[in-house]
This record gives structure tokens, sequence and C-alpha cells, in this order.
């Protein structure tokens, strides 16, 4: 029973990373053509708020039984504000440094606020895939730093930043106690209400004027594929594997995001970033626990 639980854990880690991939470079591909950030959120949370609407009205805003900290984490960390920040990266920096910062970064903070709140220290595979994680990022944030991709240093501290949100919304929803199809719907029904918010003040949105060919396909990717399957997707890892081991198979999102990038949006592959998504392949085999014998499933318990 357990490895079966582990195999259909591992299988979702994989597969959350290819969607995180996939969201990235369609992301990127919009941004810097035909849709702002702000425009793309509407279709990012909207349209999973509405097709999740049974399940949080279900469910209540404030599902009972959950502290308020966690609920907060969750809504920043999947929520609006970490599509708002992690979009507005993609205007200044190519798809593959989005794949290495936002999926390396995210189980180096995930760790360590584990740490941090719960003393929890990874064992010596998982603490050697950390290292080859942060070298990967190291790797390519000098590059950037120092102008081997100029400008692209402001996408790389948004992509950090949204990073750090991200691993917040892993161990408030471990710790939440929701399941898959609630935690998505809760977060994306409040990530509406900011919308709304959001609009009111900025007064006006442009959606209606991009092609309708584009807006269908960011509908697709940004409402169905990442709003909806693939934060569920990445919440079943996270209540298979733990939170600090699910958000390490983000490691694996730079070689979908950096293939896609060069094949969809021509964007070159420089030496630089091979090595950093060779770094990260490396940290996420070994942080995520997959090679691991009899690798560890943390308990559900809060």
């Amino acid at each position: 029973m357990v490895n079966v639980r582990l195999s259909a854990g591992l299988a979702a880690g994989v597969a959350s990373a290819l969607i995180a991939g996939m969201w990235q470079v369609a992301t990127r591909h919009s941004t810097t053509t035909t849709i702002a950030p702000a425009d793309l959120a509407i279709l990012r949370y909207g349209i999973p708020a509405i097709v999740l609407m049974p399940v949080w009205l279900r469910v209540g805003l404030l599902p009972r039984g959950v502290p308020l900290r966690w609920l907060i984490g969750m809504v920043l960390g999947a929520g609006l504000p970490f599509g708002l920040v992690a979009m507005t990266g993609t205007r200044f920096a190519p798809s593959a440094h989005m794949g290495v910062f936002m999926a390396g970064a995210c189980p180096l903070f995930a760790a360590g606020l584990a740490w941090m709140l719960w003393h929890e220290r990874p064992d010596r595979p998982r603490a050697w895939g950390l290292a080859f994680l942060a070298a990967g990022i190291g790797i390519l944030g000098a590059g950037s730093f120092r102008g081997f991709d100029a400008g692209a240093w402001r996408g790389d501290l948004l992509f950090l930043l949204a990073a750090a949100l991200w691993a917040g919304f892993t161990l408030s929803f471990r710790r939440a106690g929701l399941g898959a199809w609630q935690g998505a719907a809760v977060v994306n029904a409040w990530s509406a209400i900011l919308l709304v918010a959001w609009l009111l003040w900025r007064g006006e949105t442009v959606l209606l004027d991009a092609p309708l060919r584009d807006v269908l396909w960011q509908a697709l990717m940004q409402g169905a594929v990442a709003g909806l399957l693939g934060l569920w997707i990445f919440s079943a890892a996270v209540a298979r594997l733990g939170a600090s081991q699910a958000a390490a198979f983000g490691g694996l999102a730079p070689v979908f995001s950096a293939l896609g990038g060069w094949w969809w949006l021509a964007e070159p592959i420089t030496g630089v970033d091979r090595l950093a998504i060779a770094s990260a392949v490396i940290g996420v085999t070994l942080a995520s626990g997959a090679c691991t014998r009899g690798a560890r499933v943390e308990s559900t318990a809060g």
C-alpha cells in the first residue's frame, strides 16, 4: 500500500513539473506578445473559480478547522499574488530562467521553512540534492547579474520571490488538511475575489482587445491546465509525498521550460543554461527521495 502511494506521488510530482514547464513557456509567450500579466491573471484564476464553484461553496471560503494562517499561506503562495509576481517576471527573463529559479529555489525555501517551523532536517541524499539545486541557481544567477543576459536579473529576482511564495503554499496546504480539489477551489475562489478588487482599482482590462486565438489558447493553458489540473496534481503530490519532497520535483520543470522555450519561442539554450539545468535535474533526483530505497512518506498529520 505504501509503495502504491509512493508511486502515485512520484508520478504526480513528475506530471506537475511537466505542467509547470508548459505553463512557464505559455506565460512567457503571452506576456511578451499580446496579453499583459494582470489580464492573464483573469484567465488563470477566474476560470478555475467558476468551474470549482460547487466545491468552494460546499467547503466554504473559510473551511472549518483550517487555521487562518494556513489559509493565507495557501492564497498568497498559489493564488493571485504568486501569479502576478511570476507572470511579471516573464517579461524580463526567458523560460529557462523561470524554470531554474522558480523550480530550483522552491525546494530550498520549503526545506528552510520546514526546518525553522518544525525542525525538520533533510537526510543526507536530500541535503545533497538541495545543494545541487542551490548550485544551479547560483550558476544562472551569476550569468544574469554579470550581464550574460542583460536585464534578465529583474525577472530572476521576481522568480525567486514567486518561489518563496509557492514554498509557503506547499507547507500551508500540507498543514491545512484539505483535499486536493478543496485546496484548489479555495485558492482560486479567494484569488477571484482579490482579482475583482484589483480590477476595480486598476480600472480597465485590455483582454477583450487581444486576438481571440491567443485568448482561447491562454484560457486553456492558464485556466484549465495550470489553474485546475496543475494545482490539483501538485496538491496530490504534496498529500502523498510531503511538502518538501513534492516541491523538489519542481526541479524537473527547467528541462521542460527550456526545451519548450527553445522549440516554441526560439530562445537559445546557452552553455550556462545547460549547466544550471543539469544541476537542477541532479538536485531533484536526490531531493525528491526517488532514488532512496524505502523512501519515507511523510505523515499527513499536521
